[in-house]
């Protein structure tokens, strides 16, 4: 071989080499987001200070020893959280699959083959028995993926496998917020059906004195007829709460998948000291810490690279097929010196008329894509719109608890007040049913106000992604985290 030929056959060989590495890289379009469709700040001024949501833990953020067994209850027995579980191991043998579609199936063949030709269709004239023997290894329909085409069909099937396991780590944040909000709830209901118990106690006895006064003729039948008035409005106040609270206990049980023991103390609801302050950070930081952003993230990047395989679908595919192994007309011959035998058959398609199937199927990987982009869009606008109704409930709730005490102070000094002017007949008993009414009311409001306010914190602890770094919300360690950057324009 002279010099020439030898470097024009090296130029040749390295340029197939390079055509097949380059061939083997993804026809995707580059991925990028745009810039966040939200404001670069909450709007909501004095914003609290403190720890970050996703790095707190909900054992560390709910505090109360009954809640948090209330939680593990729901954590271990929740169906839907059952369900959301069950869909990332769908999604993580789909993923094996097509990763599977990488790599050749090798197969052990073992074939035998006898046959009898008549006499009049071979050269001797006599009928002949035939026989073949063949055992080896089989290489069926391997695609070589020049165009990257198998490649993005697997970057796909792992950037819906991890979108999956996001959502499991939203489904789970969301339970955790469902069964403190539920919690609170029946303490809520606790706290004021006991309020409401010491009110008809007070009244029934009110109601007992009266009936004497009248029986003695000292006071009308009219301020009777009012304390009785008093006593049926606390009394239906408490039924309904019994009935809510019972409603309430059933929800919680649905949530926690089987049935509780609870066991309720007399202590008020502390909205001061329940949950710690919780620091909000930029909207920006919701990308990474809203496991619901990071599984819309994920969806847009299996579309992404279903782009790329619907792209190499217009290239020709290569296949290849092959056997190696040893074949003999006598059994005994099988794997005797001069048995070996191969096949090497690979294949070339490329569809010439598809009737626009192609075309269609980039099309419509392109459309889907569009949808996943305005899904991810949508979904961080949502969780702005959260955080912002949570830092907003926050703030004038706060105010609202302050005011509801004062507005307590005030009518149950009322109340006093009004008592004692009717005690000495400066008033009529009906400046006293009136202060009552309003005294009922203002407790009532005050205990609906501080739940709100815990509910609040609650909301601003799975709006901030709450414990989105705990070990629950961890994906596996065999699986990468992603198949390809990110990038914003």
């Amino acid at each position: 071989m002279s010099i020439c030929t030898y470097r024009h056959s090296r130029q040749a060989t390295l340029l197939a080499i390079g055509a097949l590495l380059s061939g083997c890289a993804s026809m995707a379009p580059p991925y990028a987001i745009s810039a966040l469709p939200v404001a670069s700040a909450y709007a909501t001024s004095n914003l609290p200070d403190g720890a970050s949501a996703a790095s707190i833990a909900w054992r560390d953020y709910f505090t109360d020893p009954q809640l948090q067994t209330l939680i593990e209850l729901a954590l271990a027995n929740n169906r839907d959280l059952r369900t959301a579980v069950l869909r990332v191991d769908e999604a993580r043998a789909a993923y094996g699959i097509q990763r599977a579609e990488l790599f050749p199936t090798l197969s052990a063949q073992a074939s035998t083959d006898r046959s009898l030709t008549p006499g009049d269709l071979n050269v001797t004239g006599k009928p002949l028995l035939a026989s073949q023997y063949q055992v080896g290894l089989g290489l069926s329909a391997w695609e070589i993926d020049f165009w990257g085409r198998v490649r993005s069909l697997q970057d796909a099937a792992l950037e819906s496998y991890l979108a999956t396991d996001s959502a499991r780590r939203a489904a789970t944040v969301a339970l955790v917020a469902q069964v403190a909000n539920s919690y609170f709830a029946l303490r809520e209901f606790n706290e004021r059906i006991v309020l409401a118990q010491q009110t008809i106690a007070s009244r029934t006895e009110s109601l007992r004195i009266f009936k004497r006064r009248v029986d003695v003729g000292s006071t009308s039948r009219l301020d009777l007829t009012q304390v009785q008035t008093l006593l049926t409005q606390a009394q239906a106040l408490g039924i309904q709460l019994e009935q809510e609270r019972a409603t309430q206990t059933h929800a919680l049980t649905l949530l926690l998948g089987t049935p509780a023991e609870l066991s309720w103390g007399q202590e008020p609801m502390d909205e001061q000291q329940a949950l710690r302050e919780l620091r909000p950070g930029l909207p920006s930081d919701l990308l990474t810490q809203r496991p619901d952003i990071v599984a819309a993230e994920h969806q847009l990047k299996a579309a992404n690279a279903n782009i790329g395989a619907a792209r190499a679908a217009f290239f020709p595919r290569i296949a290849l097929t092959s056997s190696l192994g040893t074949a003999s007309a006598e059994l005994n011959g099988l794997f005797a010196d001069g048995s070996q035998a191969w096949n090497f058959s690979p294949t070339i398609a490329l569809p010439i008329f598809d009737g626009g199937r192609r075309h269609n199927n980039l099309g419509l990987a392109e459309t889907r894509r569009d949808l996943a982009v305005a899904h991810y869009e949508k979904t961080v606008q949502v969780a702005f719109h959260d955080v912002s109704d949570a830092l907003s409930a926050r703030h004038w709730l706060s105010q609202q608890v302050a005011i509801a005490r004062t507005a307590l102070a005030t009518q149950s000094e009322r109340a006093r007040l009004s008592q004692l002017r009717y005690d000495s007949g400066a008033a009529p008993y009906l400046d006293v049913l009136d202060a009552q009414r309003d005294l009922l009311a203002a407790e009532q409001q005050l205990v609906q106000t501080r739940r709100a306010l815990l509910s609040s914190r609650v909301g601003l602890y799975a709006a901030l992604g709450g414990g989105a770094t705990d070990s629950i919300a961890t994906p596996a360690d065999d699986i990468p985290t992603s198949t390809q950057g990110m990038s914003a324009k």
